[in-house]
This record gives C-alpha cells, structure tokens and sequence, in this order.
C-alpha cells in the first residue's frame, strides 16, 4: 500500500473514531463511506438493512465474493486520550445522551473495507466483490424484530448469489502482523435474555405473607439457573450463563412486586446452547408454579455459533502468506465471545480472522473498553488481507 493511500485511510478511521454510531443509526457512517466509493467510481446502494451500505465491483464474468465490515460502536464513553477520541453521545431513541465509542474496532473494519476497495479497484480480477458495510453487529437496539443487522443483510438475499465471505476483526492483544484464527465453530452462540418477575406489593413487617416477593423468586432464579452449566452440560461443552443486571423494589418495607434480571448464555455448540435455553425455560415454568408469580423471558439477541470453513481457508493460505508470512499465522482455541458474521458463515463457505491491532504503549486493553487504543499501523494488513483473499477465491471459484 503507497504511503497516500495509507494516509488516507488513517484521516478517514480517525474521523469514523471522532464521530461513533450506535447500530441502525449510522447514517453519517454511511455518508463518510459513500463519499468514498464515489471518490473511487464504485457502485453501491444504501439503506441495505436498514444503514448499510453495499458496493459492488464487477470485472468481466465471473463469480462472487463478499467482504464484509461492520460499522457500529458501542455505548462507553472514551477514556484514552488520543486526540481524535470521541466526545459523541446518542442523538436519539431510548439512550439519548449516552456516550458512543468505537471500542470494537469497527472504525478500522470500514476503514480496511475501503482501502481493499481502492486496492481492487486498481487490480484485473474476473468477477464481481461485494463490500457490505454492515450496520448493527453489537445489538439488535430497537428493531421491532430483535435482528442484527448481519441477520438482515442474510435475509435481504445480498448473499444468495455470493460463492464465499471474508471477515475479520481486530484483535488489541495481537501485535500488528500477525493473524490468528480457529477452524470450525470458532466462536459461540449468544443471546441476551430479560427475564420480568411480577409478584404483589405487601408490608414487608406486618404482613409479609399476603404479597408474591419478586426479590425472593428473583434470587431462585438466579441460582437454578446458574447451575445449569456444571449440572446438565457435559465438562468438554464451552457454556457460560451470566446474570449481569438486576433491577427492582421500591421501598425497604415494602415487598417487591416486580424484578427484572438480564444476562447472556453463550455455548459454542448450537445444540449445547439449545438445551441451556430450554433449562432456562423450564425453570421459570416451574418456579412460576411453585411461587404463584407471573415471569415471562425475552431475548434481544440470538446468534449462532461462527463456522469458519476449512476449504476456504486452505484457498487463503497463499495470500496469507503474502500478507503475514507462515510464521506469523496462528492457530487459537474457540472463544465465547459472539459475532453476527455467524449468520454469514452459516450460509456461505466463510472465514473470519483476527488481525492484530496492538499498540506499542502499555498497558494494553481488549475489546469493550473506555481505555483500548488500537494500532493503525494495522491497517493495510486488513486492507490487503480482504483485496488479495478475494482475487484469491474469485480464481479458485
């Protein structure tokens, strides 16, 4: 990559990092990636699930490939100092006034899609690359139909005509040139469920018994629940269920009569995380019974474990090698954490790498954190590693 084109890129990740948006609210995302892509005379339409972009760049016949970049933040606020660090915060909607950082590193995806756009622009391939700028890959928000954007962009038929998808991500505890990844289901189911406990309101003193404690039944729920995992799922199966938010009671003679817990059960074998779920839901059924209460369950997020593809990989290994060098391709373990390129990878061969992105101050943070500054140098490996994988797959395809 020529020292203008990396420039560039650098001016533009730094304002995507200034200016941060929450999921299905990327419209001046959209705006900064559109300008480019007519800076570059490459076609593309927006409002693809919902605030996406999607381009398109065709060369003579051929067939597709899809790379992919998610560009939404997260609600932190920014505690690292740099100069170009946000001071933005929610516009709009149930979270209005609260701070947005880019504490995934999606900046950087969009901003390596853009740079393998330049890069394929000015290279003679046969077929067509989509670059899908994805939005909404943390959450779900408010959509009505509790979907991420990756699960939208599946359902809209963007990828019915694509023969493989390449993701990656970066990783802060990574240095910059290496490149790790996990065959198979390399990261795991997720979903974030919100259970209500409605009981009835007593004196807690003088008349305990004629109310339902939400409080009391909360706390056998959390319980039951949390020894689902070391009871009913066999010690080899990854699965964690964790209770991260509780909110009720009014008064401290009063008894509760309404509780709502939130957390999320993560299993990286699809059927594994089935039969937590159906724990769960047994035991509210019963506690239900059992306390007289009214509980219900939502979920507000639901993705399936990510199934990288061996052929394809085997496909990348020479222009891994170009980019990174077989020393500095690592193989890892799964990993618990969740992405919605989960739904990409379920219906096309797929790969999805993590590209280190460590900064040389210390000390260093991972992902989801106020403080987690990443290495810019990282990107044109990013750039270069999506713009030669897809000439690669295109002339395997």
């Amino acid at each position: 990559m020529d020292k203008e084109l990396y420039n560039r890129l650098v001016t533009i990740r730094r304002q995507l990092h200034a200016n941060p948006e929450i999921g299905y609210q990327e419209y001046e995302t959209a705006n900064v990636i559109c300008e480019q892509l007519d800076r570059l005379g490459i076609p593309y339409k927006k409002g693809v699930a919902k605030t996406g972009v999607i381009a398109t760049l065709k060369k003579e016949d051929g067939p597709c490939i899809a790379l992919r970049a998610d560009m939404d933040a997260l609600p932190i606020k920014e505690d690292t100092g740099l100069d170009f660090k946000s001071t933005k915060k929610m516009s709009a909607g149930n979270g209005a006034g609260i701070p947005l950082m880019h504490a995934c590193g999606h900046d950087l995806h969009t901003t390596m899609l853009l740079g393998a756009a330049a890069l394929l622009k000015e290279t003679d391939f046969k077929g067509t690359v989509k670059f899908i700028f994805q939005p909404s890959e943390e959450d779900v928000y408010d959509d009505p139909e509790k979907k991420s954007g990756g699960q939208r962009i599946v359902e809209s038929g963007e990828l019915d005509e694509v023969s493989a998808a390449l993701g990656l991500h970066v990783h802060p505890l990574l240095p910059v040139g290496k490149l790790a990844y996990k065959l198979g289901q390399a990261l795991a189911c997720a979903n974030f469920f919100k259970i209500e406990i409605t009981g009835r309101m007593a004196h807690a003193a003088v008349a305990p018994h004629l109310g339902i404690d939400a409080i009391l039944i909360s706390s056998h729920i959390i319980q039951s629940v949390s020894s689902i995992v070391s009871k009913y799922i066999p010690p080899h199966e990854p699965a964690v269920v964790s209770f991260t938010k509780i909110n009720g009671g009014v008064a401290p003679n009063i008894i509760a009569d309404k509780v709502i817990l939130e957390g999320t059960v993560r299993a990286l074998d699809l059927d594994t995380f089935k039969q937590v779920i159906e724990r769960i839901e047994k035991i509210i059924e019963a506690t239900m019974i059992s306390f007289g209460a009214k509980i219900t369950i939502e979920y507000n997020l639901n993705y399936p474990s990510l199934l990288n593809d061996k052929t394809i990989h085997e496909y990348m290994k020479e222009p891994l090698n170009t980019v990174f060098g077989d020393d500095s391709i690592i193989p890892i373990d799964a990993i618990l954490g969740s992405e919605d390129f989960a739904f990409y990878s379920r219906k096309v061969p797929s790969m999805f790498y993590f590209l280190g992105a460590k900064d040389v101050t210390e000390p260093c943070y991972f992902l989801h954190n106020p403080k987690v500054v990443f290495n810019e140098e990282c990107i044109p490996f990013g750039a270069r590693l999506l713009s030669e994988g897809a000439i690669t797959l295109l002339n395997k395809f």
